[in-house]
């Protein structure tokens, strides 16, 4: 007997892109519960439970002033994952629109502002991050004002390559030749077909986001001392690294490496992943 063929031929499975969607939505599963509950406060201090190991009443140990960690990680996840989603939605937003006008009509607008994306790149973004907060302080909004700005060029650049290809396409000609305003083409044609090259951006985009936001908190200059942060305890839990207390940078930095992976496997699946047709 024959077997019935489909009509499109299975190709490889794409591990990437499931792992990487396993492991972000167990963290942001994990970072939704910690905004409502937590097993013990993040801020009480117990000095009975001071430097206790991981155990099956505190899962990551305790830190040096008896705080249970875990609860710490999950509120502090809930503040790096928040920053993330500012600094990625501003950006994405800025470079999206920029790169679209500038991708679709071309000329000397399009010269000017990629040679400000040009001045923006040259320079690290995370470097640049550190010189701008070193001078308006530390602060939540400042690093979401900060990373925002800094992470525009990268998407308006995506944005830029895919608008210039598509409005030579036929299906943006015949949009054009049957009266159709260039925004209305650029809105409802041809953004829709820019989402397979967006949509790993912007993964990549939370990935950097994230990182940047830790390193700095790490460095004192992010997240102010009155909110968790990832990096900041990182930043404490380094100090007790070899003075008994191992659990609690390890358990941290783990924490981050899965929320960096995740992103990294998502963003690396996406770009892997096969169009329909």
């Amino acid at each position: 007997m024959k077997k019935r063929l489909s009509g499109r031929a299975a190709g490889p499975t794409n591990w990437f892109l499931y792992l990487g969607a396993a492991i972000t939505l167990v963290m942001a599963a994990l970072t939704v519960l910690g905004c409502f509950w937590t097993p013990y406060d993040p801020g009480a201090m117990d000095s009975l439970s001071k430097a206790l190991p991981p155990c099956p009443a505190h899962w990551m140990g305790t830190d040096n002033f008896g705080r249970d960690i875990f609860s710490r990680a999950l509120q502090g996840m809930g503040a790096t994952l928040f920053i993330s989603l500012c600094v990625v939605a501003i950006s994405g937003a800025a470079g999206t629109a920029i790169g679209a006008v500038t991708g679709y009509f071309g000329g000397w607008g399009d010269e000017i502002l990629m040679r400000i994306c040009d001045a923006i790149t040259a320079f690290p973004s995370i470097l640049l991050a550190l010189v701008i907060l070193a001078i308006l302080g530390p602060g939540k909004w400042n690093v979401i004002g900060v990373l925002g700005i800094l992470f525009i060029p990268s998407f308006a650049r995506v944005a830029r390559g895919e608008f210039a290809r598509c409005r030579t396409l036929n299906y943006v000609k015949s949009a054009r030749l049957m009266g159709a305003g260039p925004w209305r083409i650029m809105v409802r044609h041809i953004l829709p077909n820019t989402a397979p090259v967006l949509l790993p951006a912007v993964s990549i985009g939370f990935n950097n986001a994230v990182l940047a936001e830790a390193s700095m908190s790490f460095l004192g200059i992010g997240v102010g001392p009155a909110d968790a942060s990832l990096g900041r305890m990182l930043s404490d839990g380094q100090s007790y690294l070899l003075r008994g207390l191992p659990w609690y940078a390890l358990c941290v930095g783990g924490t981050i490496v899965l929320l960096i992976l995740g992103f990294s496997l998502l963003g690396e699946g996406l770009q892997r992943r096969k169009p329909a047709f």
